[in-house]
């Protein structure tokens, strides 16, 4: 599933393919992928705006034009494209934007879980975002202990709550809580300060190296690294890892460097 940093590698590619450009034509193959917009609307509204700079709230792409500002959520397995127009579309695509220097952006998307929106006004972003946490990129100290004060669930499943912390998924909250030595399933209201201090320094470190990478690494010394692993070990301490379903996730972590009530 396409995390934070998977998206600010879209927000590149949206920037360098398209910002600054105007549409020459918007193409939906698949209307599926539209969320309170038609085709028919997208392609009238869309067609002549010049695409400004696009950001990140999380997982959401922002990309604003002159007119309205489309939203991009990916789901499990969206992902965006820039090449040229005259080359053949990809398998999944779903909306295409012909650009006037000849390329063309497409948006793939195998499995359809989220989509396109098209917002009018910023009151429209922000109704679409709806109650999202703060960016998880721009996390200070502070910020952790005040968002996990009187949390009284697990810790794995606070971090991957958007609406606490926007831009989290199952393959970072896994990493960040490794590198943390911290428990998934510890309470988050129970974590010391001194927990706080190392999730809030694994918080940094994994998404600065995500996001260089424009994915969670699967480095042999990353957690993430293991998990396709039939007998996955631990990168640091060599013990067997552990799975298990948490916050609806299968989860990976290492009962001896994250024991549970440490």
């Amino acid at each position: 599933m396409p995390e934070l940093p998977d998206v600010e590698g879209f927000r590149r590619t949206l920037a360098s393919c398209a910002q600054g450009h105007r549409v020459e034509r918007a193409e939906v193959a698949d209307a599926g992928v539209l969320h309170g917009v038609t085709a028919q609307r997208l392609k009238r509204d869309l067609k002549g705006r010049r695409f400004a700079a696009p950001r990140r709230h999380g997982k959401w792409l922002i990309a604003p034009t002159d007119g309205p500002t489309v939203m991009v959520h990916f789901g499990m397995t969206g992902r965006l494209v820039c090449g040229a127009e005259s080359e053949p579309a990809g398998r999944f695509e779903r909306v295409a934007f012909d650009l006037d220097d000849g390329h063309r952006l497409g948006y793939e998307d195998q499995r359809k879980l989220q989509g396109i929106w098209l917002a009018a006004t910023d009151a429209d972003v922000d109704r679409i975002l709806g109650d999202q946490g703060p960016d998880a990129l721009s996390l200070s100290r502070a910020d952790v202990d005040r968002l996990l004060a009187g949390r009284r669930g697990r810790v794995k499943a606070t971090l991957t709550d958007q609406t606490v912390i926007a831009g989290l998924g199952n393959l970072l909250g896994d990493e960040i809580l490794w590198r943390a030595r911290i428990h998934p399933q510890r309470p988050a209201n129970a974590l010391t300060d001194d927990d706080r201090e190392r999730l809030h320094t694994a918080i940094r470190e994994v998404l600065r190296a995500s996001v260089r990478a424009e994915r969670v690494p699967d480095h042999p010394d990353w957690l993430t690294g293991q998990r396709d692993d039939s007998d996955p070990h631990c990168p640091r301490c060599g013990h067997p890892l552990r799975r298990g379903r948490i916050a609806g996730r299968t989860s990976l972590w290492c009962p001896h460097c994250q024991r549970d009530g440490d």
